[in-house]
């Protein structure tokens, strides 16, 4: 469940006021499509990986204007009769969506709401609300667990993140392979393993280090990570780790680790790892924070750290370099005929009807490097055409292929359970040992295809056409379900 109360007013203005007008006009139960996609990947990547589909569902199955939500309508001078309307407010849609946990490219559909003009209008803003930013930490954590291998990652991110979103966060970081957080609250929402050790003020509120590091073992005895560089770390942490470690031996328990959390990492980690071998203390494990990402924790890892945990947080939750997920939610049917949005750029041009995404498979079981999208209903494509550059495009008959889009809600309503969040984090992990390595690389990674049907073409083409010609004819094929 998602960590705060969402209700009917968690929207923006304009999808509540564009509400009333449907509803004088008498159009608010116009039935009407929306595609949810993106147009650009964060962090120069090759990939996003779709997170935050059971937050959405959930909200959905419950969506309604509370009491307090229709006494401030009220104060924003909506109409008496839309007002009752919204009273008795129930999200009655269809969504059809990706697999959470799958890979995903631009310019596809990931997901759609099908229902009334009012319904998926409405529900817009609480949509790129959650899944732009789950499918972000999702993507940035996936891209840690890269280059982590098998050293466990841990989410200490909720100090740095934007208010509830570090709750958000957490879950988004496991789907996209860590291990743990330190958020006590996300670890007991959503069944995460709790991670944490000291903090400095911990060690500076006694008179001597090692008489916090001894207080800590005696109360914590079987989760005991020391936090060696409050003072001195090699000359002090260390050596009084050490000693509390060797003393906790004799007594029949075994510290966990130590904490490195400033100073140079690599070389730090290299030479307590020396320190504690010498020891005889191998069995403990070396956690490193500090403004970590992909990119430190790969440079760390090549210079031979032998660091066995990683806690990340800033660059975690809150996405960077990128602060969010350029995600988008357009109007593709309405009132039984497909819609597009015209731009100058055609990039910008939307896709209209109503779509199936098809995923295409080579011959070694591997993603091809290209999806289809065609009208839902229509047969899988031989031949996919560049949606933005006429004259290009690519045989694709002879591969396997697999439809993405499936129907998760039916009459606001699950259709199933969801999966646990560690089955998601498997299902991710498989989808993405899938892709090839061109696309996951950090450097200048391929850049995967998104293609579209001949029918899709023509039929954007003719509205494109039409529109430039003023004439408002709908062609025969909407896309429809069947």
């Amino acid at each position: 469940m998602v960590s705060f109360s969402i209700s009917g007013n968690y929207t923006d203005l304009y999808e509540l006021t564009m509400g009333e007008v449907y509803f004088m006009e008498g159009r608010k139960d116009d039935p009407a499509c929306f595609d949810y996609f993106f147009r650009k990947i964060p962090n120069a990547g090759g990939y996003v990986l779709f997170a935050g589909l059971h937050d959405l569902l959930e909200v959905l199955e419950t969506l309604r204007f509370t009491d307090a939500d229709i006494e401030f309508l009220r104060k924003l001078r909506f109409s008496p009769s839309y007002i009752d309307f919204l009273q008795g407010f129930q999200f009655r849609g269809s969504v059809y969506s990706v697999p959470e946990g799958e890979v995903v490219f631009p310019n596809s559909p990931i997901l759609r709401v099908e229902g009334t003009l009012f319904e998926t209008q409405l529900v817009e803003t609480l949509l790129l609300n959650l899944l732009n930013f789950e499918s972000l930490i999702a993507t940035k954590a996936s891209r840690m667990r890269h280059v982590a291998g098998r050293r466990i990652l841990s989410d200490f991110g909720l100090r740095r993140a934007h208010g509830p979103g570090g709750v958000l966060a957490a879950r988004a970081a496991i789907i996209g392979g860590f291990d743990s957080t330190s958020n006590v609250y996300a670890a007991g929402l959503y069944d995460i393993a709790a991670a944490g050790t000291m903090a400095h003020s911990y060690v500076e509120s006694y008179d001597s280090e090692l008489d916090a590091f001894r207080a800590f073992a005696k109360s914590r005895p079987n989760q005991c990570i020391f936090l060696v560089d409050t003072y001195n770390t090699l000359q002090s942490g260390l050596p009084n780790a050490i000693i509390v470690a060797k003393e906790m031996e004799k007594q029949g328990w075994r510290a966990t680790g130590i904490r490195l959390d400033s100073g140079d990492l690599a070389w730090l980690s290299k030479t307590a790892r020396i320190m504690l071998d010498k020891e005889g203390l191998s069995f403990m494990k070396i956690v490193a924070s500090n403004q970590l990402d992909e990119y430190v924790i790969r440079s760390l890892l090549e210079q031979g750290a032998p660091i066995d945990i990683f806690g990340v947080g800033t660059r975690l939750v809150t996405g960077q370099p990128d602060a969010a997920l350029d995600g988008v939610y357009k109007l593709s049917m309405a009132a039984g005929r497909p819609r597009l949005k015209l731009s100058e750029s055609i990039q910008k041009i939307t896709l209209p009807g109503i779509k199936q995404v098809w995923r295409v498979i080579n011959k070694n079981g591997q993603f091809f490097g290209a999806d289809a999208i065609g009208l839902s209903g229509e047969e899988y494509p031989d031949m996919i055409y560049d949606p933005f550059e006429s004259g290009k495009s690519l045989a694709i008959g002879q591969y396997n292929r697999g439809p993405l889009l499936q129907k998760v809600m039916e009459n606001g309503k699950r259709l199933s359970p969801s999966l646990s969040l560690h089955e998601l984090a498997a299902y991710a992990a498989g989808r993405l040992a899938l892709l090839p390595e061109e696309y996951t690389r950090f450097e200048n990674p391929h850049i995967y295809k998104t293609g579209i049907s001949k029918k899709l073409m023509d039929l954007r083409n003719n509205l494109i056409d039409q529109h430039k010609t003023g004439k408002n004819e709908s062609p025969d094929h909407s896309g429809y379900s069947n």
